[in-house]
């Protein structure tokens, strides 16, 4: 039976607070796309020694990380094009928070998990926590329209991801695989993918930029890869043992991070709004649990 415990609980928390560390790394960057390239390609290839070790995924999942991997080549180009019209505190809560709703709404149809009650309590607690942290200055986001279009249009793409690889990694789990065979394969290839359309759309100028810029920024952007792989890792390990919904729910707490490296780090504003929106948000965290 598939339950939210709480060392579920725990290890998706931690995964939350490593997901928007490498996200204020990118927004803290002056390229966000190469700075996003590059951190995907050093995910790769501390990805590659693991993939060799752990091994490759059996056929059951394959199917699951190739649709994975376009539809990441669409969530990274979303990103990249939120955070170059917006706040971390803006932009991040958007993508992050109004993805699990999505997602909840469509686990019945696609997953054949409905939440119960104090789970869809859960779920919109966390949705409306995130919108008062990301929205605590309605007035100013409205003029940053481009942000927005981009931030709402990646919370359905990791929405539809998030779908697919829990299903994918189930699959290969049920398969006698593991979740970490499923996530290693697809870092290693996922780190290929928009890279290398990051390196086709600059000219040799902008490509001789990106060897400079790697040589400087690697040992950042190999901590950033570290972390988005352990995030993911940790996320799909837990849609093993948990419903995909509530899992995809918690893990959005990340918004909470987020909001604290944007103000720590980035001197983004924080004020009395986000802090009623982290309460809200602890508050969904519970029912979750509870659900």
């Amino acid at each position: 039976m598939l339950e939210l415990t709480w060392p579920v609980v725990a290890a998706v928390l931690v995964g939350a607070l490593l997901h928007a560390g490498w996200n204020a790394l990118v927004k803290s960057s002056g390229d966000k796309a190469l700075d996003t390239a590059l951190v995907h390609v050093l995910g790769a290839v501390v990805a590659l020694p693991l993939l060799a070790i752990v091994g490759l995924p059996g056929p059951a999942g394959l199917p699951f990380i190739a649709a994975s991997l376009f539809i990441h080549i669409g969530y990274y180009i979303a990103l990249v094009g939120a955070y170059q019209h917006g706040e971390l505190g803006l932009t991040y809560p958007i993508m992050r928070g109004f993805a699990p709703l999505l997602v909840a709404l469509g686990s019945g149809s696609f997953i054949g998990e409905s939440p119960s009650a104090a789970a869809w309590a859960g779920v919109i607690g966390i949705t409306c926590g995130v919108a008062l942290v990301g929205l605590a200055h309605p007035g100013q986001a409205l003029h940053h329209r481009k942000a927005l279009m981009f931030a709402f249009a990646n919370a359905g793409i990791i929405a539809v991801y998030t779908v697919v690889d829990g299903i994918g990694v189930r699959a290969e789990v049920a398969a006698g695989g593991s979740a970490l065979r499923y996530v290693m394969l697809l870092f290693v290839l996922d780190g290929i993918a928009y890279p290398l359309l990051v390196w086709l759309r600059r000219g040799p100028q902008g490509r001789a930029h990106i060897l400079a810029y790697a040589r400087q920024r690697w040992p950042l952007a190999a901590l950033g890869g570290s972390a988005s792989i352990g995030s993911y890792a940790i996320a799909l390990w837990a849609m093993t043992r948990a419903p995909v919904a509530s899992v995809a729910a918690l893990r959005e707490t990340s918004v909470l991070f987020a909001a604290i490296l944007g103000t720590l780090l980035l001197k983004e504003k924080f004020g009395l709004q986000r802090a009623i929106g982290t309460a809200v948000i602890v508050a969904g965290v519970m029912a979750l649990r509870l659900g």
